[in-house]
């Protein structure tokens, strides 16, 4: 293929006018060499640790994620709870997973791979992982793909999603705050409730683009 032709081509005439238009402008003035002014708010109003949690509780459940709450030995039977109650038969692993979270859950492991299908990853009934960081403001559950939390397709394609996130280690109040401890080269999933569309008649329907049901575990207090 000629480097005029597709996606690459395309990408490389873009840049060039970009040069072409930035050639007579001063390196000082060039856009990756303009300071970015961040004299907004950083977090709305002062809130404690407990409010703080207290909103990210509040929003999650605004957007009908299901709300749970438990300290880290009580963490491993809500879970089990959680399957059981779900009917599920197989749970979908990511590989950082700390093994004690579902050491007595009943459903069959189903471990994160690459080659796992679609038609796969769609016959598992719940998937279980951790979190990058939550957002009590905007009600945000982020992953990164991190350890356990496994590639990002497989919290979009099993129906059920349960997401534990660590309290106060991964809570904070606001987006700002969020990306100041996030990576953006690593793949971000940002999680607003479960996956929910609506049509031109305003016609809500969930589970297209996501899991239909978000049920979010907020662990409160050091682990043992």
């Amino acid at each position: 293929m000629s480097s005029g032709s597709g996606t690459g081509g395309s990408r490389e005439r873009v840049l060039a006018r970009v040069r072409r238009a930035l050639a007579d402008v001063p390196a000082g003035e060039r856009p990756q060499d303009v300071r970015v002014e961040r004299g907004y708010l950083r977090v709305h109003g002062d809130r404690s640790t407990e409010e703080t949690v207290g909103l990210l509780a509040e929003n999650l459940a605004d957007y009908r994620a299901v709300v749970h709450r438990t300290d880290p030995a009580g963490l491993e039977g809500l879970l089990v709870r959680l399957l059981a109650e779900r009917g599920a038969q197989s749970v979908l692993v990511p590989p950082g997973l700390p093994p004690h979270w579902l050491a007595s859950a009943d459903p069959v492991r189903v471990h994160d791979r690459e080659a796992s299908t679609t038609r796969q990853l769609d016959a598992v009934d719940s998937v279980v992982t951790g979190c990058a960081v939550a957002i009590a403001e905007t009600g945000t559950i982020v992953l990164d793909g991190g350890p356990d939390q496994g590639r990002r397709r497989i919290t979009l394609v099993p129906d059920h999603h349960i997401c534990v996130v660590r309290v106060p280690d991964q809570v904070v109040g606001s987006v700002p705050q969020a990306l100041e401890r996030l990576d953006p080269r690593r793949p971000l999933t940002w999680i607003s409730g479960p996956s929910a569309t609506s049509d031109i008649e305003l016609d809500r329907v969930e589970g297209v683009h996501g899991p239909r049901t978000l049920e979010v575990v907020l662990v409160e207090g050091p682990e043992d």
